[in-house]
């Protein structure tokens, strides 16, 4: 069935590239994974935050592997892609990523976590700002959302000092270990002023 509007961004416009090195700051940037990022992805998928919000685990070093492999694929099929968030040295303090990426809404949603001992500090802020900075402005998309638990005070925080204005609570639509969680639903828009 033909569309009826054209795509906002054409197939092709993220495969035709090489993902991005990103600078966030002097002593912080975003990268691809690399196969050697595997045993770093595994020590943060034992944090029980991570695993909480994220709804995830690993149990071992292939799934670890597996799961920092499989982004270059995404990144070829133009529907996802990841970054690592790394330091001065090259150590990966946590990711930050778009999912369900939309060509043709020239949209996605935005995914981040943090090690524990990189929390606090403002990475994640810095990391979502960088990745929204080039989304908007070098990948072309129009829109960017963000949902969380309504319990996750800290995520809600993140988004706001991030200019991902709050739309709506969409009610019981994430099962997590201990049951339905409503989710809290941020968004930001090309259009919505500087970054």
């Amino acid at each position: 069935m033909p569309l009826l509007v054209a795509p906002a961004l054409p197939a092709g416009s993220l495969a035709a590239q090489e993902q991005p090195h990103l600078p966030v700051r002097p002593g912080l940037a975003l990268r691809p994974w690399r196969d050697d990022d595997a045993p770093a992805v595994r020590a943060a998928f034992d944090c029980p935050r991570i695993q909480r919000w994220h709804v995830r685990r690993m149990d071992g070093d292939d799934e670890a592997r597996a799961w920092t492999a499989q982004w270059v694929g995404r990144w070829h099929d133009e529907t996802s892609a990841s970054w690592a968030i790394v330091d001065a040295d090259d150590r990966p303090l946590g990711q930050v990523g778009l999912r369900g990426v939309l060509l043709v809404e020239a949209s996605a949603q935005l995914s981040y976590w943090l090690v524990p001992a990189a929390r606090g500090q403002g990475l994640a802020t810095e990391a979502l700002l960088a990745l929204t900075r080039w989304s908007f402005t070098r990948a072309g998309l129009h829109r960017l959302a963000l949902e969380h638990s309504t319990a996750n005070a800290a995520s809600c925080r993140l988004a706001t000092r991030a200019g991902f204005a709050e739309e709506g609570v969409a009610r019981g639509s994430v099962r997590h270990s201990d049951g339905w969680h409503d989710m809290h639903l941020h968004a930001r828009l090309r259009t919505d002023g500087p970054i």
